[in-house]
């Protein structure tokens, strides 16, 4: 049923629970003792609530600078409510066992509903006060926690909710998108879910629409199977028109346009943009990267430097430095055939140089910001410093707790490292597989099945009797759907080493009806 406006009672079958972190017992001091309130009902009660604590969010999906980067959004970021900023740094508090701070916190977005929010004070002060009967429950506070639960269930009486503790809100959805939103593209598809919600009640709400259009856009970026999605524009456009004043929203406008070769129109609102602000970090970082992206080098550099001037700590806008000084790097290499000589040759040193110091301020600042770590070795390589490129590679390798998609980008450059600048193409073709086995369908396939077909061919024509690089054209050819080519470059392996793993595996995979007989006949040679 969808949710009904603020302006009337909530109505419908109760929100579906997620699971709850409240499982998760941190230490704290203890103002009550536990004989005075039960405990287990209480915690059966707190699992109804909505808020961060019932919304799992895990801790292992905390990024890495996020305190840092949800208080420079409190100060400079005008895209959502300081209020769904307090509360999700009070969580995130509390995972890191600060729950002393994460009241403060809280106290802090209470501050903000009444500024922000006077017509609406009881609504949404409920994610508010059910943090509050969590944290306080993690304390043993079961009076306190007791006392805000008792908040809640007058609010949800009074609006008649069919739920004791829990009213179905668009305001609430909304705060859930933007928590969600917060925790990184694991939780995309949720948070669209959650700000879809709050638009069925409130289509034109200006909040809901930034929320939904922001999600939208970080989903269209992270398809990695093809060129950038456009989804996000007709979303983008709609929170453009109903936030006319709001510069965030109009520079990712300004990307996507670019992403779907409007850059004219694009170029129009970068310039409302820059007539707008003077020291938006979050608005000059996507600004630089709409320049960056047009090879526009010094207009970019020039608002990197503004926005580092504001939050010199920031790892994306240390990144952004990194790729346009390597940008302008490339474009002397080929303007000089790979061979720069005289001054092209010391600006091309410089540039690797200054690339160099961001990239490794950025991987400083942030040591899971994977696609540093592979610019950084990569530059370390272009650089000649192919030790250096080596741990860094090591390092991103052993990451924990990254995506699959993360893996497939990471072993790709490790594997090029390897056959251009280590020279071990027995290693590249590992990786190229490694890369393939994470991710067989991306941008990157192509170059990793010419590299592997490359490399095989290379080798079998030097020993025909290489299994490495059999069992390599037989994954190929398997992955290509070749599969009476893929059994024969396996039988083959198998033949010289009928201890081989993998290529008997992939034979019996290949034994089905369309390739049955070619099996049969291949295994009898």
């Amino acid at each position: 049923m969808p949710l009904r406006p603020r302006a009337r009672s909530a109505a419908g079958a109760p929100l579906p629970e997620q699971k709850a972190r409240g499982d998760c017992r941190l230490p704290g001091p203890s103002a009550t003792t536990m004989s005075e309130i039960p405990k287990d009902p209480l915690k059966a009660i707190l699992l109804e609530l909505e808020c961060h604590f019932t919304w799992n969010l895990l801790k292992e999906d905390i990024l890495f600078d996020v305190d840092d980067t949800i208080r420079q959004q409190l100060e400079f970021l005008t895209t959502e409510s300081r209020l769904t900023l307090y509360n999700l740094l009070a969580y995130v508090k509390h995972l890191k066992g600060q729950n002393e701070d994460a009241l403060a916190c809280l106290e802090q977005a209470e501050d903000m509903i009444q500024r922000e929010h006077p017509d609406e004070e009881e609504i949404r002060r409920l994610v508010t006060w059910g943090n509050y009967a969590w944290v306080y429950y993690h304390m043993d506070q079961l009076k306190e926690a007791q006392k805000h639960l008792d908040k809640i269930g007058a609010v949800c009486k009074k609006l008649s909710s069919p739920s004791d503790y829990k009213l179905e809100s668009p305001e609430i959805e909304c705060e859930k998108g933007w928590a969600l939103l917060k925790f990184g593209g694991k939780y995309y598809q949720r948070a669209k879910a959650a700000f879809e919600k709050a638009l069925e009640a409130e289509p034109d709400n200006p909040e809901f629409c930034i929320g939904y259009a922001i999600t939208v856009y970080r989903l269209d970026n992270c398809n990695r199977e093809g060129p950038p999605r456009g989804w996000s524009l007709g979303p983008l456009r709609k929170a453009v028109t109903l936030n006319p004043e709001n510069a965030y929203i109009k520079v990712l406008l300004a990307l996507k346009l670019q992403d779907v070769h409007a850059e004219a129109e694009g170029e129009r609102y970068m310039e409302e943009i820059l007539d707008q602000i003077s020291s938006q970090p979050y608005v000059l970082r996507y600004a630089a990267k709409f320049y960056r992206r047009k090879k526009s080098w010094d207009q970019a550099l020039g608002l990197l430097k503004k926005g580092l001037q504001v939050t010199p700590t920031s790892s994306f806008l240390h990144h952004q430095m990194g790729l346009c000084y390597r940008g302008q790097m490339i474009q002397i290499k080929k303007g000089t055939c790979n061979r720069p000589r005289g001054e092209d040759k010391l600006r091309v040193d410089r540039l690797i140089a200054m690339a160099l110091y961001h990239f490794r301020a950025a991987v400083e600042r942030d040591s899971t910001f994977v696609f540093v770590y592979t610019d950084l070795a990569n530059m370390y390589a272009e650089g000649g410093q192919c030790s250096n490129a080596e741990d860094v590679f090591q390092k991103v390798l052993h990451l924990e707790n990254i995506s699959d998609d993360h893996r497939h980008q990471i072993h790709y450059y490790y594997g090029r490292f390897q056959e251009f600048h280590c020279k071990s193409e027995s290693t590249a073709i590992h990786h190229y597989l490694e890369a393939l086995k994470f991710r067989d369908r991306s941008l990157l396939r192509p170059k990793l099945t010419s590299a592997l077909k490359r490399l095989a061919d290379k080798r079998l024509s030097q020993d025909p009797s290489d299994v490495q690089s059999l069992c390599a054209l037989g994954f190929v050819y398997m992955l290509e759907g070749e599969k009476k080519q893929a059994a024969e470059y396996y039988a083959q392996a198998q033949r010289i080493n009928p201890e081989n793993a993998e290529s008997l595996a992939a034979l019996c995979e290949l034994q089905d009806p369309e390739t049955a007989e070619s099996f049969a006949a291949l295994c009898e040679l």
